[in-house]
């Protein structure tokens, strides 16, 4: 339960997003960081 505590590893903020990333990708990433790793994988 400690995992699923809705922070984003990247920018340290708090979205419900984490969680559904979490789960579908494995990463715990908001759902604006995930579009940007998208955008430049670097």
């Amino acid at each position: 339960m400690r995992d699923l505590n809705d922070i984003c590893d990247e920018c340290k903020g708090e979205d419900e997003s984490v969680t559904q990333n979490l789960i579908l990708i494995g990463f715990k990433l908001c759902k604006s960081c995930r579009i940007s790793k998208t955008i430049f994988p670097i």
